[in-house]
């Protein structure tokens, strides 16, 4: 929030844009306030989040990856282009300070001091990841002819074995292409299946309504009686075939 500080709308009567140029220069403050104390060192306080698990040489306590500190960053000097920065933290527990540099080489982040890493690296060439092209591979493949040939056979051999399961991965996503018209096919099946036990459901209701009234009204026999249970009773046998419903094929498995 204190960064806002210097971003109001409100300009003094005072204020000369010739002579200010903004209004963090006429508060004489830094648009980054606190964080830019040490800038005349090369130093920016920024948030940095722990990468990886380490412990800590003070107090030789556990600090997670993902805990994050106000680290100090400054620049300390290039791989080719690319900047190497390192940051300087307090920890938490204690009051040893650690410092840590990125690894622009390994794409990695290197402790310089006060800490040690907890070891849960593997080897990717085991794991069968891709794995980074180093920097003097790249400069043979760029200068050696016959190296360039040799690592494209190895890679032609690579692509032969892993074309199987390369083709059974595309056949498999190719099922769920349509994923709209499976969607609905699969609906169009429940909703046949949810009505037509529905209308299994209410003739047996009506079913077990018509045999409460036959015990507690017993029927003459009459032909009108007759001509009434006979109607009701087909009713029954042909209520489904009313509602237009085809039978699905497990309805057996859906009936309790």
């Amino acid at each position: 929030m204190g960064e806002r500080k210097g971003t109001n709308k409100y300009y003094p009567p005072d204020f000369d844009p010739a002579k200010h140029g903004s209004l963090n220069g006429y508060h004489k403050t830094h648009a980054l306030r606190e964080r830019a104390r040490k800038l005349s060192q090369g130093i920016l306080i920024i948030r940095f989040e722990m990468p990886y698990n380490i412990w800590c040489d003070g107090c030789k306590n556990h600090i997670g990856m993902g805990v994050r500190y106000n680290a100090e960053k400054k620049k300390v000097g290039n791989y080719y282009s690319t900047p190497i920065y390192r940051f300087r933290m307090k920890c938490h527990l204690c009051v040893n300070y650690i410092e840590m540099q990125t690894d622009p080489a390994t794409c990695d982040y290197l402790i310089v001091s006060g800490a040690r890493r907890k070891e849960e690296r593997w080897d990717m060439a085991e794991n069968e990841q891709i794995l980074t092209t180093e920097r003097t591979e790249k400069e043979k493949l760029e200068t050696d002819a016959m190296f360039k040939l040799d690592h494209e056979g190895k890679d032609k051999e690579k692509l032969k074995k892993a074309l199987p399961s390369l083709t059974d991965i595309i056949d498999y996503q190719s099922r769920w292409k349509d994923d709209y018209q499976l969607n609905s096919s699969l609906r169009r099946k429940f909703r046949v299946e949810d009505s037509y036990f529905l209308c299994w459901l209410l003739s047996s209701c009506l079913g077990n309504i018509l045999i409460e009234n036959l015990h507690t009204h017993p029927i003459q026999s009459t032909k009108s009686g007759v001509s009434e249970v006979t109607s009701l009773f087909v009713a029954l046998e042909i209520f489904p075939f009313i509602c237009n419903i085809q039978t699905p094929s497990n309805f057996n498995s859906l009936i309790p």
